[in-house]
Parts: structure tokens; sequence; C-alpha cells
């Protein structure tokens, strides 16, 4: 059966941002984290082990493939 390689985990999306070690990049991702969670009304959730993403949606194709996206 087909396993989706980019699902939800449960990483925590600070400790990803935390990794990075350039601090002016830091804050920066710490600034677009707020106005995306703001514009989405999501809050952030780690897709696989470097993607964030705010919300999902499922989807199915006509040749029955199905799954959730980012």
């Amino acid at each position: 059966m087909y396993e989706p390689k980019m699902k939800e985990t449960d990483n925590s999306v600070i400790e990803f941002i935390e990794r990075v070690e350039n601090e002016k990049k830091k804050a920066g991702a710490y600034q677009l984290l707020g106005i995306f969670e703001e514009v989405t009304g999501y809050d952030a959730i780690m897709w696989g082990p470097s993607i964030l993403g705010f919300g999902s949606y499922h989807y199915k194709y006509a040749s029955g493939h199905e799954g959730d996206a980012l």
C-alpha cells in the first residue's frame, strides 16, 4: 500500500526554528510564523522533518489516489 512521504508529525515547530543558527534568520522565521498563523487562522504544524504547514486538506483524484496535503 502507498505510504505518503510527507505527512503531519508531532515535531515541535519552535524546536525546529530554534535550530536555526543565524539569529537574523531565526528572528525572521518567528516573524513569518506569526504572520502566517494570523492570516491563515491555523497553528503551524510540522510536515516531515523540515516543512511547516498551516492547515491541511484532503484530496482525491479520479484515479482513486487520495491523500492529505498542507
